[in-house]
């Protein structure tokens, strides 16, 4: 199993309970890993046998740019989702910094996994 990632992705978007949180949008970071088979693309060289992190990380900027969420478990449940729907990703980890919400911390989030890590055979 090969991974691509993706680091350090800063979205401003409206996610949290209070109602300030409601209207004023705050910057998230995402990190991700995705499970993928990099030996098809490093044969052909060719964008189409590959992953494509540019688009991956296009179609997650949108998705959390438009989003509305109460809660960062369910923005970052739904961009799992779509990542493995939209990109046939069979395993993704995906850390969601929800940056300030807490006072006197740097950094506060979730890191989930969804899918089965494939193996190399």
């Amino acid at each position: 199993m090969d991974i691509i990632f993706l680091r350090g992705l800063h979205i401003e978007t409206i996610v949290g309970i209070f109602d300030w949180e409601r209207v004023t949008p705050r910057t998230v970071v995402l990190d991700l890993e995705m499970a993928t088979d990099n030996r098809k693309a490093a044969v052909s060289d060719a964008i189409e046998d590959a992953l494509d992190y540019d688009a991956v990380s296009k179609r997650i900027v949108a998705f959390v740019q438009e989003s509305r969420f109460f809660l960062v478990e369910t923005l970052a449940e739904r961009i799992c989702e779509v990542i493995r729907d939209e990109f046939k990703v069979p395993w993704v980890r995906l850390s969601l910094n929800k940056i300030g919400a807490i006072q006197g911390a740097s950094d506060v989030g979730v890191i989930i996994e969804r899918g089965v890590k494939p193996s190399h055979g």
